[in-house]
C-alpha cells in the first residue's frame, strides 16, 4: 500500500511510503529514494559550537571589547608604547581558539565511534548500521539494552519498555504488535521487529538529545561558576573606576590627556583577569584530549572537575567489579546438600539432573537471546526436549523473573525472593550456601498459574538452582584500593542477592564488603537514607531505588559518582554528580552518562580522577597569580582616588609584570602533573592564597608613593621602583604556590626571573623601565627587604581569620543540626 505524506521540513520533499514485509525490509532502491527525499534519521544535533562559533565566542568577548576601547584611546593619546598588552591578548585568544577546535575535533571522532547502532532488515538480510543511517519505514530489530532511535510501531514480538527519560516514570510497559514505541525510551527485555514511523527532526529523540546533552545554564562546575562570578563582578567595577580615575587625573589634578589615559588604562588592565577564564577553558580542553587518548569519551567537560571532588562512588557488580560476560557454573537440584567449590564447580551427580537440564534447555530455547544471562543459559543448556512454547514473558527488572508456558507446564526462572516469596525461608539456608560463595543464583521451578509478566500470584515449586558467575576484573582490587586510599567511599549497588554481592565485593578488595543489606527490606525514604549512609553493599536493588540512593547521598552533602552499563542504571546516572558508563553496556546508559569508558576498562577511573585533580589544583595555583594583580590594582585605584595621586604604574609596566609573574608561569603550571586531593571551594582557596600577596603589593607600592612624594622622588623613578617591587612579590608568591618544587617548577620560576631581568634591561624603553636616582634606589632596597616579613605576617593573619571562620561555620552548622534533631 502506497501513500503520500506532506512536506513538513524545508529540506524534505514529499515521498512515497512503502510498507515492507517484516522479514524482507526495504529494498536498496526504496532506501535510496527515502534518502534522496530527505527522510533520514539524522537527529537535531545538540547545541555544540561550529568552528566559526568558536572563533566568534573567543574574539567577541566583553573584555576584548574593553581592550579594543583602551587601545583606541591609547592610539588617540599617541601612547603607542603602552600597546604592549595587545600581543598577549591576541596570543591568548588564538590559543583559546586552537585548543577548543582541537578538543571539538577529538570529541567528534570519539562520538562517531560511540554513536548508537541499530539492526535493520533490508533486502531480506539483517544489517547493522549507525542509527543516523536509518530511513522512514525501515524495519528495525530492537533488543534489550537498545535505545529506541526513532518513533516506531511494533510489528512482531513483545518487549518491556522503560519510558522514564520521557515521562519520568520508571515503570516497565509491555509493547505488543500494533503498539507505538517512542524514541528516547529503551528496551528493558525482549525483542521485536518494528517499522519506523517518525524519523530525524520529527521524532522525540531530537528533543531528548537537546535536553540530555546541552549544558544548561547553572549546571557548570563550581570552578567555572566561581570564575563567571568573578569576571562579572570585575566587568561591572572597571567601568566606573576607570571613568573616575580619568576624571580625577584630567579634571582635578589637571594632568594631560595622554597622562590621564595611560594612568586610567594601567589601573583597568591590572583589574582585568584577562587570561584566567581562558586558562580554565584551555586546561579543560587539554584534559578532554588527554582522556580521549586513553579511550575515555567526555560528554560533559564539567564532570572532569566533579569527579576529582567525588567522595562516594556507586558501582554495580556486573560490568564494573566483574566482567560483563556471564557463564553458567552449574545446575543444582533442590535439596542437594553439595555445594560446588568456587574454582572447580564440581558437585555430586543426581539421577534427576539430566531431566531437569533438558527442562531448562526447553526454557532457554523458547526465550530470545536478549540479555547476558539468557545468552549464558542458551550456551550451557543446548540440549532440550524440543517442546513448543505457548507463551512467554521476558525478564522484568521490577519483578525479577521470566517465564515460559508450554501446553502442560509453566516454568519460571528468577531471583529466589521474588519467585519463592513466602516459601523463601524454607530454602534460605540452602540458597545462601551457594550465594555465600559469590555465585549468582536463580531459582527454576513450575508455577501453579500462568505468569503474565506482573508480580507472581500462584505458588512456584522450585526444581533446581542455576548458578552463574562473572569473573572478577583483574584490575578491580588495585582500582578499589586506590579509591580507598583517596578517601572515596565505595557503595556496591546490585539487583543480585546481598550475600552474593558481598562476597564478590570482598573478592574485589572493597573495604567493609561485609556490611550489606537487602534493599527490598527498605520500605520508607527514611530507612533508605539511613541505610545508604551506614552500609557498603546493597542487594536486590530496584532501578528506582538506585536513583533514590544517589539522591539521598547528595542530600547529605556527598559528591556522588555513579557507574553503570544497564538500562536500569539510566535514572541514577542522570541524577549523579558525575556519571560513568561502559561502552559495551546499553546504548541508553552510554548516552545518559557524562563519561564513557570506550574500552570498558574500569581501571581507567583513577587516571580520570587524577586528570581532574591536575586541572583544579593547577588552576587554583594559576588563579592565585591572576587574583593578586586584580586585587592589588583595585586597592591601588581606590587609594589613588582617595589620596588624589596619579596612578603610579604605566600600562606597559603592568604588561611586563603580568607576562612573567602571572601569564606565562600560570599557563605552564596549569599543565603540570598534580595528584593532591582537592579541599575547600575554588574561589575561597584562590582568595585566601592571593590576598596576602595582593595586600603586600598594595602596602608596599602605596607607601612607596607616599615616601616618594615626601622625598621628592620623580614619578618615573617611582613607577620603575613600583614595577620592581611588584615583580619581587610576584616571584615570591610564584615560589610559594609552586611548592613542592621539582625540576620543572624550578625551571619555570628561574626562567621567568631571567626573562623579566632581560626585558627590563634590554627592552627597558619598550616597558618604560628608566634609570633610578640614588634616593629611589635606597627606597627600593628598604621596601624590597620589607616585602618578605610583611608577606609572611599577612599570610599568618589571613590563615588565622580563615581558620576561625571555618570553625565558626562548623559550630553553627552543628548547632543547627542539633536543633533539627530535637
Amino acid at each position: 500500500m502506497n501513500k503520500t505524506i506532506p512536506e513538513i521540513i524545508h529540506c524534505r520533499v514529499p515521498t512515497t511510503r512503502y510498507e515492507a514485509d517484516p522479514s524482507e525490509g526495504l529494498s536498496a532502491e526504496q532506501v535510496a529514494e527515502y534518502r534522496e527525499n530527505g527522510w533520514t534519521n539524522r537527529a537535531v544535533e545538540p547545541p555544540s559550537k561550529t568552528t566559526a562559533e568558536i572563533v566568534k565566542s573567543n574574539v567577541c568577548t566583553y573584555f576584548n571589547l574593553i581592550f579594543l576601547i583602551i587601545a583606541i584611546f591609547l592610539i588617540l593619546a599617541g601612547s603607542f608604547r603602552d600597546l604592549t598588552f595587545l600581543p598577549v591578548i591576541i596570543a591568548n585568544t588564538l590559543i583559546g581558539i586552537v585548543q577548543e577546535i582541537k578538543a571539538k575535533k577529538t570529541l567528534e571522532k570519539l562520538s562517531v565511534l560511540n554513536a548508537p547502532k541499530a539492526t535493520a532488515i533490508r533486502d531480506g538480510a539483517e544489517v547493522t548500521l549507525a542509527a543516523e543511517d536509518l530511513v522512514l519505514d525501515d524495519i528495525v530489530v530492537f533488543t534489550a539494552g537498545k535505545q529506541i532511535c526513532a518513533d516506531a510501531v511494533v510489528l512482531e514480538g513483545e518487549v518491556q519498555v522503560n519510558e522514564s527519560l520521557l515521562t519520568g516514570e520508571s515503570d516497565e510497559i509491555t509493547k505488543r504488535p500494533g503498539d507505538e514505541l517512542m524514541s528516547g525510551s529503551f528496551i528493558v527485555s525482549g525483542s521485536c521487529k518494528s517499522r519506523l514511523t517518525q524519523v530525524g527532526e520529527d521524532s522525540y529523540i531530537s528533543r531528548l538529545t537537546l535536553e540530555a546533552k546541552a549544558m544548561k545554564e547553572g549546571e557548570q562546575s563550581e570552578m567555572i561558576l566561581s570564575l563567571n562570578k568573578l569576571v562579572k563582578v570585575v566587568g561591572i567595577l572597571i567601568i566606573p573606576i576607570g571613568l573616575l580615575l580619568f576624571g580625577q587625573q584630567f579634571f582635578v589634578s589637571h594632568e594631560t590627556f595622554r597622562e590621564s589615559i595611560t594612568s586610567m588604562v594601567a589601573a583597568v588592565l591590572g583589574m582585568i583577569p584577562e587570561g584566567l577564564y581562558l586558562l580554565a577553558s584551555v586546561a579543560l580542553a587539554v584534559s578532554v584530549m588527554r582522556l580521549a587518548s586513553q579511550k575515555v569519551l567526555v560528554h560533559d567537560m564539567k564532570c572532569i572537575e566533579t569527579l576529582a571532588r567525588v567522595n562516594v562512588l556507586c558501582v554495580d557488580k556486573t560490568g564494573t567489579i566483574t566482567e560483563t560476560n556471564m557463564k553458567v557454573h552449574d545446575l543444582i537440584l533442590v535439596g542437594s546438600s553439595s555445594v560446588p567449590d568456587t574454582e572447580s564447580g564440581e558437585n555430586a551427580p543426581a539421577p534427576q539432573k539430566e531431566e531437569l537440564s533438558l527442562a531448562v534447555g526447553d526454557f532457554a530455547s523458547a526465550m530470545s537471546n536478549d540479555n547476558i544471562t539468557m545468552a549464558a543459559l542458551k550456551e550451557y543448556f543446548k540440549d532440550n526436549n524440543g517442546k513448543t512454547a505457548v507463551s512467554m514473558t521476558s525478564f522484568s527488572s521490577k519483578f525479577k523473573y521470566s517465564s515460559v508456558t508450554f501446553s502442560d507446564v509453566s516454568y519460571v526462572l528468577g531471583a529466589p525472593e521474588f519467585v519463592l516469596r513466602d516459601d523463601f525461608a524454607r530454602y534460605q539456608s540452602e540458597i545462601e550456601a551457594y550465594t555465600s560463595k559469590g555465585f549468582r543464583l536463580l531459582v527454576f521451578g513450575t508455577s501453579e498459574t500462568v505468569p503474565n509478566g506482573k508480580a507472581l500470584s500462584g505458588r512456584v515449586t522450585p526444581l533446581g538452582y542455576v548458578l552463574l558467575s562473572n569473573p572478577i576484573r583483574k584490575e578491580a582490587p588495585e582500582t578499589f584500593r586506590y579509591f580507598e586510599d583517596q578517601g572515596v567511599h565505595v557503595k556496591v549497588i546490585s539487583g543480585d542477592t546481598p550475600v552474593t554481592v558481598s562476597e564478590v565485593a570482598r573478592q574485589a578488595g572493597i573495604a567493609h564488603a561485609e556490611d550489606y543489606i537487602d534493599a527490598s527490606t527498605l520500605k520508607t525514604p527514611e530507612e533508605l537514607e539511613e541505610a545508604i549512609l551506614k552500609y557498603t553493599v546493597f542487594g536486590r536493588v530496584t532501578p528506582d531505588q538506585k536513583r533514590q540512593f544517589v539522591q539521598a547521598l547528595k542530600k547529605n552533602g556527598k559528591t556522588v559518582a555513579m557507574t553503570g552499563d544497564g538500562v536500569n542504571d539510566v535514572l541514577a546516572l542522570k541524577d549523579a554528580d558525575c556519571s560513568v558508563a561502559m561502552a559495551s553496556g546499553s546504548d541508553a546508559a552510554a548516552q545518559a552518562a557524562q563519561l564513557v569508558l570506550l574500552d570498558n576498562d574500569f581501571s581507567k577511573m583513577p587516571s580520570v580522577v587524577l586528570e581532574g585533580r591536575r586541572v583544579v589544583n593547577n588552576l587554583q595555583r594559576s588563579g592565585t597569580l591572576f587574583l593578586v594583580k586584580n586585587i592589588f590594582s583595585f586597592l591601588l585605584s581606590i587609594f589613588s582616588l582617595i589620596s588624589m595621586v596619579t596612578y603610579p604604574l604605566e600600562p606597559s609596566q603592568i604588561s611586563l609584570i603580568s607576562m612573567f609573574t602571572i601569564g606565562i608561569p600560570g599557563f605552564l603550571l596549569s599543565l603540570m602533573p598534580n595528584k593532591n586531593r582537592i579541599a575547600g571551594h575554588f574561589i575561597t582557596n584562590i582568595l585566601t592564597r592571593a590576598l596576602p600577596a595582593a595586600l603586600t603589593d598594595f602596602l608596599m607600592v602605596a607607601t612607596l608613593v607616599v615616601f616618594g612624594q615626601e622625598f621628592a622622588v620623580g614619578s618615573e623613578d617611582i613607577s620603575t621602583a613600583a614595577t620592581v617591587l611588584l615583580a619581587i612579590v610576584g616571584f615570591m608568591i610564584l615560589y610559594r604556590i609552586s611548592k613542592p618544587l621539582n625540576w620543572m617548577r624550578w625551571t619555570i620560576l628561574i626562567g621567568s626571573i631571567i626573562a623579566f631581568i632581560f626585558c627590563s634591561t634590554y627592552l627597558n624603553q619598550l616597558f618604560a623601565i628608566s634609570d633610578m636616582s640614588r634616593k629611589c634606589i635606597m627606597l627600593l632596597v628598604v621596601f624590597s627587604v620589607a616585602t618578605e616579613p610583611v608577606l609572611r605576617y599577612l599570610s599568618i593573619l589571613v590563615d588565622s581569620i580563615s581558620s576561625f571562620y571555618r570553625k565558626q561555620k562548623i559550630f553553627f552548622l552543628r548547632k543547627r543540626e542539633a536543633r533539627k534533631a530535637k
